[in-house]
């Protein structure tokens, strides 16, 4: 039996064995430059030649008085956009799920979706001018209403609201997908026997519609605690400058600066190799509670 399905299946597998090879080429074999956390890297001597130093790499980067704060500033902006980028979607979607004219319904999904298929790089283009203290639109308005300009991007006060209000922007639109699916899988005649009931929109919403997506939200908010050391390199990296280190460095920042404009390759290797072991426990975790609370398995 178990021959019989293994030989039904046997082109499926088959067709496993291209991604497979770019999944070792690509993830795994570039893995053994993990060593050179534990050397004193010097590129003319190469990775067998350089020095092992063990853990000395480590020490140096937790005596370093900026590595606390910009993994403060990393948790923090991470945080913010999983709770912006969870909130926001469900509540866009059920607003549009209250609209009746579809050709309205799907001119908004559409024009809501389209900043997710732009790169940071356009859309840092398009936030500079836009907030620009000179010339920009949002500081023209404020002038107008008497007010003085302000260079959101340089203030330490303002340049976290705008990388969350900005992920938010660009990613909110095509998040509402998931909540979508999950909103036609409810069942129409709970609307119906609510309605009987006495139940108005309000209400439908609360005891109906929120307890059917109520699985797809769980399932969301714990697949996103793996991104908790993730606050968005391109983003950061394009909208940032040295005046906003303060508030606005983040680890991926910082293994950037260490490794390629610094060519601190040892400091940057084991930042980075710190960050995905923190990652992957956190994936971890994630993973056990979305099968505990939300009865979802990968196999």
């Amino acid at each position: 039996m178990f021959s019989g399905k293994l030989y039904r299946e046997l082109p499926l597998y088959l067709m496993l064995i291209p991604g497979l090879i770019i999944i070792l080429i690509y993830s795994y074999l570039p893995m053994i430059g993990i060593g050179i956390a534990f050397q004193r890297f010097i590129p003319a001597k190469g990775f067998f030649d350089s020095e092992w130093i063990g853990m000395s790499n480590f020490a140096y980067i937790v005596q370093l008085p900026d590595t606390f704060p910009v993994l403060w500033n990393t948790v923090i902006i991470a945080v913010l956009k999983m709770i912006a980028g969870l909130i926001v979607p469900l509540v866009v979607s059920l607003l549009l799920n209250e609209v009746s004219k579809s050709a309205f319904k799907r001119g908004v999904q559409t024009l809501i979706y389209l900043p997710h298929f732009l790169s940071w790089v356009i859309l840092g283009g398009i936030l500079v001018d836009l907030l620009s203290p000179s010339e920009g639109l949002v500081n023209q308005v404020i002038k107008a209403l008497g007010g003085e300009a302000v260079f959101f991007l340089a203030d330490n006060r303002w340049f976290r609201f705008i990388i969350i209000l900005s992920d938010v922007w660009k990613e909110f639109g095509f998040s509402t997908i998931v909540y979508f699916a999950a909103l036609t899988r409810i069942n129409p005649t709970l609307y119906e026997a609510a309605a009987i009931d006495g139940a108005s929109r309000w209400r439908q919403t609360w005891h109906v519609t929120l307890p059917g997506i109520s699985p797809i939200i769980i399932l969301l908010a714990t697949l996103s605690l793996g991104n908790v050391l993730n606050a968005g390199f391109d983003q950061i990296f394009n909208l940032y400058s040295p005046i906003v280190y303060e508030t606005g460095d983040v680890l991926d920042t910082m293994i950037y600066r260490m490794g390629l404009v610094d060519a601190q390759y040892g400091l940057a290797t084991a930042m980075g190799l710190f960050k995905s072991v923190v990652s992957f426990i956190l994936i971890t975790i994630s993973y056990w509670l979305a099968y505990r609370f939300a009865n979802y398995r990968i196999f």
